[in-house]
Parts: structure tokens; sequence; C-alpha cells
């Protein structure tokens, strides 16, 4: 199921029940509620100024979309991330992501060069007022200026297959493995760094295939450490 954006929930010709679920909605979309994050129907309700009622249809509304679960004695909260789905395509993008890194790598300017550290700098200022949906946002920036003239359109094309599949998924990894950010920008410094330096291509490969593995690695540790709690 493909994310659509959400218009202005403030018309007034809207129900209060679609009120409700484009607040609800925009906020699981825009990273503000993560994966488990809790939804309590009274707070929404006062936020919004409606009664419950509107909200719980909201509510199931999502559910029945798959955003929302609804667990007895747990109550409603944002889907957590389908763990096996998501395993496959951070491996499927590792690979792809690594080829079309090394198929452009003698594409690549001085000043996709610059821009692509500037946005890496960016990252790391980010570390320290850590937003993980606007560092997600910055990462698939910084890679996209790597790869953006990539020879092979099919091969990009399953990049960006892979990245809208990520955001169904709700992708928010940092939101559950934080400390790998700042892994992650020394990783991008090193991809650029063998760019620059015309190194060996299937080196360029692998250094853009492994980060991405690193990130899949990380979130995979964090699961087996949660597992009670953070099944999929």
């Amino acid at each position: 199921m493909a994310l659509t954006a959400v218009t202005d929930d403030s018309s007034p010709t809207l129900s209060k029940s679609e009120r409700a679920y484009r607040w609800i909605r925009q906020r699981i979309e825009d990273g503000r509620y993560v994966p488990g994050y809790r939804l309590v129907l009274g707070q929404i309700a006062g936020e919004l100024d409606v009664s419950v009622v509107p909200v719980r249809e909201a509510i199931r509304r999502l559910e029945a979309e798959g955003l929302v679960t609804f667990e007895r004695n747990v109550g409603a909260q944002v889907a957590m991330i389908e763990t096996t789905e998501y395993v496959h395509t951070m491996e499927t993008l590792a690979i792809i992501e690594g080829a079309a890194t090394r198929l452009t790598a003698h594409l690549v300017t001085p000043e996709r060069i610059e821009k692509a550290r500037s946005i890496n700098q960016d990252m790391v200022a980010s570390l320290d007022d850590f937003n993980p949906h606007r560092f997600t946002e910055l990462n698939r920036e910084f890679h996209s200026v790597l790869y953006h003239d990539c020879p092979n359109p099919h091969i990009l094309d399953l990049v960006y297959r892979g990245w809208n599949r990520l955001h169904v998924l709700r992708d928010s990894t940092f939101s559950f493995v934080p400390g790998r950010a700042r892994e992650s920008v020394n990783e991008h410094e090193q991809i650029l760094q063998l760019i620059e330096s015309g190194a060996d291509l299937l080196d360029i490969e692998l250094a853009a295939r492994n980060h991405r593995l690193a990130t899949l690695e990380a979130f995979q540790s964090y699961e087996a450490a949660h597992k009670p709690s953070h099944l999929s």
C-alpha cells in the first residue's frame, strides 16, 4: 500500500472522523508517531477537541490499512516494522545501491562530491538535536546525489522502488538505533574519499553495500535484544 499525501485536515467540510484520521496518519507518515507509539484515544480527542467516538473510528480505519495495531490490555499503537519484509528490502537495497554507486562513480563531479559532503555535514550537525525522520531524509538525499547520473536506469528504478518500500514499512531504523547514525555519517565520508581518490570500483561498491548492511545489522541486534516486545 503506497502512502499518499495527506491534505489539509483543518477544512470545515471534513467530518470529525476524517479529520482525526488525517491528523493521526500525518503524524505516522512524518515520523512523529514512530512504530510502537501508543495512541491514547482520550488524549488525541482532547487535542482535536472532539469526542472519543470519531477518534476510535479513525483508529479502526488505520488498523484496516495496517498502519495501526490493537491488542487487548495494550490498546492502539503504531504498527511495528514488518521485520521479515524490512530485512529483505534492506538486503536487496544493499546490493543495488552498491551497484548504482559503482556504475556512477566515474561520473561523479567535484561539484557533486561537494554537494554530498555538504549534506553529510548537515547530518552531522543534526546529531545533537536528533530527529530520526529528518536524518533519514538527508541520508536518502546524500545517496541520491552520488548515483543521480547512474547510466543504468533499471538499477536506479530498483533503488527508488526499494526506498518507496521502506517508506511504506515506516522505515525509522534510526529511532531504534540512534547510535548507528554517527557511524553512518563516518561511512559516508569514507565512500566520498574512495570516489575522490579514484579507488577500485569494486572497493567502492563494497563500501556502499556494507554501509547499508551495517544499518540492517544494527536493527537486527536491536530486535534480538528486544524480542519479547518487538515481534513482527
